[in-house]
C-alpha cells in the first residue's frame, strides 16, 4: 500500500492537523456533536471545543489541572510527573441538551464535573464549574493509560474501570452524574467468576426487543481467563450484558447486578485438524448501525497474545449470534481449580439474566423480586458455555508478520455501483491509518483490499482513538501527541484516467467522464464508471472518450535517440502495477527496462505525516 507524502496531504486539504496539539497532551477522548457541528476533545489538563468543519477555527478550551496536593501525593507514590500525575480527561458524555458530564484522572484521584454548553447552537457557552466537582471513583480510571469505557444512557453513567489506586479491582458500574442513590449498581467484588482484572473496551446501550423493559447494556472487555486452570494465565475477550432496569437484588446482591452475564468472543483463522490461529486480545470495538437499531454489526480489532506469532485481525459479529449464545447453556465450575463445563442441572425461573417485565410475569416487577435461587445461580454462573463465533467463522481482515499492530477501528457503509461495502479505517500502533475493504467473491471467498495507508502525524505514535462524522465525511484521529482530521475519500489522488480510477476499487470514487470524483448513487446506470468487486478497467472504460485513457493495459511512448524520457514508476491506483518494455525501431523483440538500482529503494513508499 502507498503511504502518501506529507506535503501532498497538506496541500490537498485531505488531512488537517489540529494546531493546538502539543507533545504528551494525550488526545484520546472524543465526543462528536453532529447537530451542533462541534467536537469535544479531552486531553491532559485540557478540554477543547473544536469545529467539525475546521479544527483550527474559533476553537475554545478549558484548563482543568489536577489539584496541587493530589499531584504531590501522586509523585510520592512513585508515579511519573508528566505521564501520570496530571488530570487526563477520560469521560466526556452528553448529560442533557445543555450539559456534558466530564471526568478526569485527577493525578490518580478521579474527579468529575459538568460543562455548560448553553442553549444556543450558534453561540456555544462552554463553561466549566470547578466549584461543583464530585468524586470520579468507579466512573473514571485512576491510571490514564488503562483501557476504559463509558456511556450515558437515560441519565445514568455506565463505566467499566478499576475502582482502586492499584487497579486490581475492576468493575462495571452504573451511577448518576449528580447524586448517588439506590440505583448505583456494580459487579460483585466477592465473585471472581464475574470479572478478573478486566480491561474494558466498549459499552453500548442496545435494545433487545420492542419492549423497553428488555433494553440492555452490552459491554466488551478482555481479562485474565477463568476458563482454564490457574496455571494458565491466558488473556481472553468477552461480551457481557446487564439489564438497564436492574436495580440490584436482596440480601447477597444488594446494589449489585442481578442480570450480569458474559460470553467469550472468538476471533481465529480456521486451520487443519483444529489448529486455529487465535487472536485473543480485544483492542477496539465499533458498532455499525443498520436500519434496525436492535441489530448493529459489531466490528472488533484483536491482537495475538503469543510472543512467537504476532498479528492482528478484524472480526465481525451479529447481534443475533450474540443473543443466541446468551439464550443457550450456562457454564459451570466446581471450584477455582476446575475447568468450566456445560451446566446440566435445573435452571431456576425466571431464567437468570432475564430482565424483569410485567408483560412476561406480573409477579416479578423489579430485580428485587427475583427468588433466592435465581440470585444464587447467577452469582456462580455468569459465564455462558458456548462462545460467540464471528460471521463467516473467520476474520474479515488479518495482518501478520508486519511491524505494527491494529489499535482502532471505524467502519462506514458505502453505497457503490455494484452494491454496498463496509469500508474499514484501521489505526495502528505505528501511527498509520489503513483504509480497507473485505470483498466477498464467488463461493464466499473473501478478498482483502488495502485501498490506502496514511501516516497522519509527523512523529509516529500509536493511534489512541478514532471517531467518524458521516455528516462531514471526516475521520478524527487522536494520538498521544496530536489530533488530525482526515477525509474519508480522496478520489483526486487516483489519477486522471478512467482506468486508474477503476483500478483503485474505492467505493467512494467513480469516473464521471472527466475526473475521478465522489460517487453518489444515480438512476443513470452508466453515467458513472466504477467496479469495486473486480476493478476491471477493460469492461468499464473501453468506450470512454478521454485523451488520457489507454484502451488496453499498455501505454505507448515515442522516444528520441540520445534524449531522456521519464518513465513513471508509481501507479496512481494502489491495485495497479507498472512494468516498462522497450521496442527499438525495426525490431520485433521487446526488452524489459531494468532499474539501475535495487527496486525496493526506487519505489519504497516514504513515511509521511499530516
Amino acid at each position: 500500500p502507498k503511504l502518501e507524502s506529507p506535503k501532498y496531504l497538506l496541500l490537498s486539504n485531505s488531512c488537517v492537523p489540529f494546531l493546538g496539539s502539543a507533545e504528551g497532551l494525550d488526545f484520546r477522548t472524543l465526543l462528536l456533536d453532529e447537530e451542533r457541528g462541534h467536537l469535544l476533545l479531552g486531553a491532559k489538563d485540557h478540554i477543547f471545543l473544536l469545529s467539525l468543519v475546521d479544527l483550527n477555527k474559533n476553537g475554545k478550551k478549558i484548563f482543568w489541572p489536577a489539584a496541587k496536593e493530589k499531584v504531590d501525593l501522586c509523585k510520592l507514590a512513585g508515579k511519573d510527573a508528566h505521564t501520570e500525575c496530571a488530570n487526563f480527561i477520560r469521560v466526556l458524555q452528553p448529560y442533557n441538551k445543555t450539559h456534558v458530564y466530564a471526568c478526569g484522572t485527577g493525578a490518580f484521584h478521579p474527579v468529575c464535573g459538568y460543562i455548560d454548553l448553553g442553549t444556543h447552537k450558534e453561540d456555544v457557552l462552554f463553561r466549566f464549574n470547578t466549584h461543583n466537582l464530585e468524586s470520579g471513583r468507579l466512573k473514571c480510571p485512576f491510571d490514564p493509560q488503562q483501557p476504559f469505557a463509558s456511556v450515558m444512557a437515560d441519565g445514568y453513567l455506565y463505566s467499566g474501570t478499576a475502582s482502586d489506586f492499584l487497579g486490581k479491582d475492576t468493575a462495571l458500574t452504573r451511577s448518576l452524574g449528580a447524586s448517588q442513590d439506590q440505583h448505583c449498581i456494580r459487579t460483585d467484588v466477592s465473585e471472581h467468576y464475574w470479572l478478573n482484572g478486566a480491561k474494558f473496551i466498549g459499552i453500548f446501550p442496545i435494545p433487545d426487543t420492542y419492549n423497553p423493559d428488555d433494553d440492555k447494556i452490552y459491554f466488551f472487555f478482555r481479562e485474565v481467563s477463568q476458563e482454564t486452570s490457574t496455571s494458565d494465565r491466558a488473556i481472553l475477550s468477552y461480551v457481557g450484558r446487564v439489564c438497564q432496569n436492574d436495580i440490584g437484588g436482596q440480601r447477597s446482591l444488594i446494589n449489585k447486578w442481578t442480570t450480569f452475564l458474559k460470553a467469550r468472543l472468538v476471533c481465529s483463522i480456521p486451520g487443519p485438524e483444529g489448529a486455529d490461529t487465535h487472536f485473543d486480545e480485544l483492542q477496539d470495538i465499533f458498532l455499525l448501525s443498520t436500519r434496525d437499531e436492535r441489530n448493529p454489526m459489531v466490528y472488533g480489532v484483536f491482537t495475538t497474545t503469543s510472543s512467537v506469532f504476532k498479528g492482528s485481525a478484524v472480526c465481525v459479529y451479529s447481534m443475533a449470534d450474540i443473543r443466541a449464545v446468551f439464550s443457550g447453556y450456562y457454564a459451570h465450575k466446581e471450584s477455582v481449580d476446575h475447568r468450566w463445563v456445560q451446566y446440566e442441572g435445573r435452571i431456576p425461573y425466571p431464567r437468570p439474566g432475564t430482565c424483569p417485565s410485567r408483560t412476561y410475569d406480573p409477579t416479578v416487577k423489579t430485580t428485587r423480586d427475583f427468588p433466592d435461587d435465581v440470585i444464587s445461580f447467577i452469582k456462580r454462573h455468569p459465564l455462558m458455555h458456548r462462545a460467540v463465533q464471528p460471521v463467516g467463522r473467520a476474520p474479515v481482515f488479518t495482518q501478520v508478520n508486519v511491524d505494527h499492530r491494529l489499535t482502532q477501528v471505524v467502519v462506514d457503509r458505502v453505497a457503490a455501483e455494484d452494491g454496498q461495502y463496509d469500508v474499514l479505517f484501521l489505526g495502528t500502533d505505528a501511527g498509520t491509518v489503513l483504509k480497507v475493504l473485505s470483498i466477498t467473491k464467488e463461493k464466499w471467498d473473501m478478498e482483502e483490499v488495502i485501498l490506502e495507508e496514511l501516516q497522519v502525524f509527523k512523529h509516529p505514535s500509536p493511534i489512541l482513538t478514532m471517531e467518524m462524522s458521516p455528516k462531514q465525511q471526516q475521520l478524527y484521529i487522536g494520538s498521544r501527541d496530536g489530533l488530525a482530521q482526515l477525509s474519508l475519500h480522496r478520489c483526486h489522488t487516483y489519477g486522471k484516467a478512467c482506468a486508474d480510477c477503476c483500478l483503485a476499487r474505492d467505493p467512494y470514487c467513480a469516473w464521471d467522464g472527466n475526473s475521478c470524483s465522489r460517487y453518489t448513487p444515480t438512476s443513470k446506470r452508466r453515467a458513472r464508471r466504477q467496479d469495486v468487486k473486480y476493478g476491471d478497467p477493460i469492461t468499464q472504460c473501453w468506450d470512454v472518450e478521454d485523451s488520457n485513457l489507454e484502451t488496453s493495459d499498455e501505454k505507448l511512448i515515442f522516444g528520441i535517440e540520445f534524449n531522456s524520457t521519464f518513465l513513471e514508476c508509481v501507479p496512481k491506483s494502489q491495485q495497479a502495477s507498472i512494468r516498462w518494455f522497450i521496442q527499438r525501431s525495426g525490431e520485433e523483440h521487446r526488452e524489459e527496462v531494468r532499474l539501475a538500482f535495487p527496486q525496493e529503494k526506487t519505489v519504497h513508499w516514504s513515511k509521511n505525516w499530516c
